[in-house]
């Protein structure tokens, strides 16, 4: 573990407490704690605003809720975790039987000490998640119920980290901020697109930077409503989620599979780790689905570790400080930052010398001992000088001869600083 897994998981220690949700002051708390790293351009959307097919909800504020046995003692208290009350839930304040309290409660046999997290974001309702252990421990009543919640006229909050390139041209990273006390879905993605930016913002790069944070399909789908006209200029982009948790890095390919995007995660993901995964795009899942309706047919694939809904824990109390680890999201954040880079230095380029190889010797570029290393710095230098006929990308030429990006880069910016290579862009 090293000082910036340490610095992820304060980060995502620090988020866990916040009671989140599509709207209301747990999202603006959230996007107020990322604000304090990266600079951020709040947006609010006023209830009632229609944005594509869907409306923007009333906002939803939670002071209380809690179910509490004849002798007064609460058996559920959102106060021990905010799993305990369905997202969205309308208040209620009465006395009632477990017969008449048992078509709200919603818990998890096959998990007995897990609570599990449900909404009710669309639809007028109310409800208690609770472990099943104590579901089963519950006598007939009466119970005291009580959930302290406004829905009421408001607004829908997102986030935006705009950080502008050489070029207009952006790369969208995003990530949903609406889960209440969930570790992997998906604070551990909100900790790594915050640090990705504030390692952005401190050097120069090619492309425009949007990062957004914004509440679950809701978000995605205002944002888009309100950014229409200029969705031309996304280049790439990636979908972060469940980027916390042990298993093995995925990648989900955009609607299209075959773009920049696809390729990019693919070359990287599969070199970082043999058991890595690349799956093909399906319309479920996080925003990438909304990125990638047909109306839009953006190029944005999925980063995730363990896929949604891949893992028991998925949506429960067991999605917790525990279940994520420093290490995994220190190397969530290496892949990402690797992806970013091959984006950044991916460019086409044309031989100045192509009419046999130039004599790399005399430009202190041929190794003059020998030895594996020094052969591999040859070959990619010659792969990169053969198919430099401004047909083909550096990405191409990785793909096709195995040298990783990186290598093929290095060597491309010795051979343009010996002007031997010119960019085409």
């Amino acid at each position: 573990m090293t000082a910036v897994g340490d610095a992820l998981y304060a980060f995502v220690e620090r988020l866990f407490p916040i009671n989140r949700s599509i709207t209301g002051p747990g999202l603006r708390q959230t996007l107020a704690i990322i604000g304090e790293r990266i600079p951020l351009e709040i947006t609010e959307i006023p209830s009632g605003t229609p944005v594509l097919d869907w409306t923007v909800p009333r906002e939803w504020t939670l002071r209380d809720a809690f179910i509490a046995d004849a002798a007064g003692r609460r058996i559920v208290d959102v106060r021990a975790s905010n799993l305990h009350v369905m997202g969205y839930s309308t208040p209620v304040d009465a006395t009632m039987r477990l017969d008449e309290l048992r078509p709200h409660l919603h818990s998890i046999p096959e998990h007995p000490t897990w609570i599990p997290y449900r909404t009710s974001y669309y639809a007028e309702a109310w409800g208690f998640c609770l472990a099943d252990e104590v579901l089963q421990r519950m006598d007939a009543g009466p119970y005291r119920v009580r959930i302290d919640s406004t829905l009421a006229a408001g607004s829908l909050t997102y986030g935006e980290c705009i950080l502008p390139g050489a070029t207009d041209d952006e790369v969208i990273l995003s990530a949903h901020v609406c889960h209440p006390s969930l570790a992997n879905d998906n604070l551990s993605s909100i900790a790594i697109a915050t640090f990705m930016a504030s390692e952005l913002a401190q050097r120069e790069h090619r492309y425009t930077y949007r990062i957004l944070f914004a509440p679950g399909t809701i978000g995605a789908i205002a944002w888009l409503a309100q950014h229409e006209s200029a969705l031309g200029r996304i280049r790439h982009g990636l979908t972060l989620a469940c980027l916390g948790d042990r298993g093995p890095m995925t990648y989900k390919r955009t609607r299209r599979g075959d773009t920049v995007i696809d390729r990019a995660a693919a070359h990287v993901l599969t070199r970082r780790a043999p058991d890595a995964g690349v799956i093909d795009f399906v319309p479920y899942g996080s925003d990438e689905r909304q990125f990638n309706s047909p109306g839009f047919d953006l190029p944005v694939g999925a980063l995730s570790r363990t896929p949604y809904r891949q893992y028991s824990e998925y949506h429960t109390s067991a999605d917790d400080l525990d279940f994520v680890s420093a290490d995994a999201l220190e190397d969530s954040l290496g892949a990402l930052r690797q992806i970013v880079d091959v984006l950044e230095r991916d460019r086409t380029y044309t031989n100045l010398a192509p009419k046999g190889e130039p004599q790399l010797g005399r430009r202190g570029l041929y190794p003059v001992t020998d030895g594996p290393e020094l052969a591999r710095r040859q070959l990619t230098m010659l792969w990169v000088l053969n198919q430099s006929d401004g047909a083909h990308s550096l990405l191409d030429v990785a793909e096709r001869s195995g040298m990783t990006f990186e290598e093929l880069a290095d060597a491309s910016a010795a051979l343009e600083a010996h002007d031997l290579l010119a960019r085409d862009d």
